[in-house]
Order: structure tokens, then C-alpha cells, then sequence
């Protein structure tokens, strides 16, 4: 006997014939998620756009955003319906409503299913009854919790999620520790190794990054000049190599940054981005 609940049994649909399925998944500059914890706005943004092929051809939109934590998991966004459609000289846009039905649901029911194809547009019908039900959260989703300092892999736009929404958890365990961090470039597999000592901790190093996509480290600085902070929000990812409590000695935290660099072979052009 099977235990799983399937979407039906949570949000029923009378007749899924008059839902196009949306599954929105990263554009090659935003990962949909993360833009839904950033803002509701742009997330609304995503589905009232239609361009040329005009994708949702029914009434209806159900919405649902890769949560590219987990694979094959969906988070709900929610369920418009499409009230008027603007030519192609307007915006390319659709003007929606969204279904207040909807609304207890969005960023907070979890759903499972392999996705079909490459396109972002569906028949409902064809796939509503085979959502498995992953989890209700018991809130909106707001970013991935603080789960242990041996735990932190944060692409950029999760971290600038975490710092921009001041998430107290995240905050909390960062300001109060130095430490010794890596950035991973994967467009190249250039490593970064650097460290935050003194009396600000990493979640104001990390800040840095959030605010200038180099931190002011001269080779990132000159990557971000020729590449645009673009580049940091595409590929840049976070980890912390060691960590201290704040009263450990600067001159600590300095040495083991060197080892670092000298395992990593992050001094090495061909390795990574640090000078010295």
C-alpha cells in the first residue's frame, strides 16, 4: 500500500483542461527560486511574461518553481488566472490575477515530479496527478536554514538572499565567528581562498561580496570589472574551510589561510584568483 499523497488529495482542480503548468526553471541568469525569496514581485514578473511563442494558452497558470536544493522538487508559486493578453508591442506580458485558493499554498507546498521536458509550459492534466506531496512548510519558504558550519555551500544569489533578508539564523552564526573561506568558480574551477579576522566576523566579509560581487580582492576586483557582477552571481559559491570563535588570534586565522592557499594551489593562475 502506497503512502504517498498525490496533489489532488491537497489542492484539488475540478477540470486541470484549463491549466497550463508552469515549471520555471533557471533563465541562465536567475535561478527562479531565488528570485521568489528575493521578491514576490519579480516572481509574479516570471509568470506575466509571454514573448513570442505565448506558452500558456489557457485560462489558467499553475506555477511552480525548481527547488534546485533538492532534484525533482517543486515549490509552489501559485495559480493565476489570465485576464488579458498584451501584443507583442506591449511588454509581452499577460495580466494576471492570482487565486486567492492559491494563496495559503504559495512557497509553502512542496511537490515531486521528474520533469517531463525542456520547456517551461504543459497540460496540467497530463502531469496534476502524478505531483507526489513532498512536505507542507510550516511557512513560506525564505532560503535554506542555518544548518551547521560544515554545511555552508551557498551559490552567490543565496548568500545575497540570506544577507539582503538579513536572516537572523544565518546572521547570528556567522557574525560571531572568524574563519577561513573558499569561493569556487565553476565556469573555470578557479578557487579563491580568503579570510575574515578582526572584530566583524564572516557574515560582514561575506556582506562585502554581496554588495561589491569582489570583495575589493585584486584579482576577483579585475574579474569583476572585465565581467560584470554578473559573472559573481552566476557562478560564485561559498564555503567555509575553518572557523573560530572571535577570540581566536588574527595571526591564527592569517597562517591557516596561507595553508589553505598552498593546498589549494590557489596562487597558481591556472588554479585560482589569489596573488599572494
Amino acid at each position: 500500500m502506497s503512502l504517498e499523497i498525490k496533489l489532488p488529495a491537497i489542492y484539488p482542480i475540478a477540470d486541470p483542461h484549463h491549466y497550463k503548468l508552469h515549471l520555471a526553471t533557471w533563465n541562465e541568469y536567475d535561478q527562479p527560486l531565488d528570485v521568489f525569496v528575493r521578491s514576490r514581485t519579480d516572481w509574479d514578473g516570471w509568470n506575466r511574461w509571454r514573448g513570442s511563442r505565448d506558452d500558456f494558452t489557457r485560462e489558467f497558470i499553475f506555477s511552480m518553481i525548481d527547488f534546485y536544493p533538492q532534484q525533482h522538487h517543486w515549490l509552489f508559486g501559485g495559480a493565476y488566472r489570465i485576464i488579458g493578453r498584451r501584443p507583442d508591442a506591449e511588454a509581452h506580458s499577460y495580466d494576471l490575477e492570482l487565486l486567492p485558493e492559491s494563496e495559503p499554498y504559495i512557497g509553502r507546498l512542496k511537490l515531486i515530479l521528474k520533469r517531463p521536458g525542456r520547456i517551461k509550459a504543459f497540460y496540467l492534466e497530463n502531469h496534476y496527478h502524478e505531483f507526489t506531496v513532498a512536505e507542507i512548510l510550516p511557512r513560506p519558504y525564505t532560503g535554506e536554514g542555518f544548518s551547521g558550519y560544515d554545511s555552508i555551500d551557498l551559490t552567490f544569489a543565496m548568500l545575497e538572499n540570506l544577507i539582503r533578508g538579513q536572516r537572523l539564523d544565518w546572521k547570528t552564526a556567522l557574525e560571531n565567528i572568524k574563519g577561513v573561506y573558499l569561493i569556487t568558480d565553476p565556469s573555470n574551477g578557479k578557487r579563491y581562498v580568503g579570510s575574515a579576522y578582526g572584530g566583524t566576523g564572516v557574515w560582514s566579509r561575506w556582506s562585502c561580496y554581496v554588495e561589491t560581487g569582489h570583495g575589493y580582492n585584486d584579482e576577483l576586483t579585475t574579474l569583476i570589472a572585465n565581467q560584470g557582477t554578473t559573472h559573481a552571481r552566476n557562478h560564485f559559491r561559498f564555503t567555509l574551510l575553518e572557523y573560530f570563535p572571535m577570540k581566536a588570534s588574527d595571526e591564527m586565522v592569517i597562517g591557516r589561510e596561507s595553508y589553505w592557499k598552498n593546498v589549494l594551489l590557489s596562487r597558481f593562475e591556472q588554479y585560482g584568483y589569489n596573488k599572494n
